[in-house]
This record gives structure tokens, C-alpha cells and sequence, in this order.
């Protein structure tokens, strides 16, 4: 049974096609699991900074647990509206 040439080409085309797409979708994959990663990472850093910062308050004014308490709750809020806003820019670029 032969392949007509016709045939042969098409099938090269399309073999060309799946390998592009495969490596686009690879960097796609990669560049969301680094935004993934900053979000989290935005996230965290905010909330142990307002931890860190109520704890030395603390420290210097002794009026120890408020300002952690208070400073750490700053923190995640700030980490959350870094979040919404990186998230936000994030959406825009695509």
C-alpha cells in the first residue's frame, strides 16, 4: 500500500504543528507555576514582616502579645491586597 505524496506532507505539517504547540504549552505551564509561586510568596512575606515588626514594637514598648497580634493581622492584609493587585495586573497582561 503506498501513501500518496499529497498525504506524506499534510502529515509532516501536522506533526510540525503538535510539537509547537507542546512546547508552548510547556513554557505556559512554567510561567504560571511562577506566578503561583510569587503570589504565595507576596503572601507570606507580608504576614512575617507584620510579625516581625509587632514583635520588635513590642519588644521595645513591652506590651506584649498586642502589637503582634495587631501587626501580624496588618501583615496578611497587606499580603492579601499585594495579592489582589499582582493578581489583577497579572489578568490585564493577558
Amino acid at each position: 500500500m503506498t501513501i500518496p505524496k499529497d498525504f506524506k506532507t499534510r502529515l509532516e505539517i501536522a506533526k510540525s504543528k503538535i510539537k509547537k504547540e507542546l512546547n508552548n504549552d510547556n513554557g505556559k505551564r512554567g510561567s504560571f507555576m511562577g506566578n503561583a509561586f510569587k503570589l504565595g510568596t507576596e503572601l507570606v512575606a507580608a504576614v512575617v514582616v507584620g510579625t516581625i515588626i509587632g514583635f520588635i514594637l513590642d519588644s521595645w514598648f513591652d506590651t506584649k502579645p498586642w502589637l503582634i497580634i495587631i501587626f501580624f493581622f496588618l501583615g496578611a492584609v497587606a499580603g492579601m491586597l499585594n495579592v489582589i493587585r499582582t493578581a489583577n495586573k497579572m489578568q490585564k497582561e493577558d
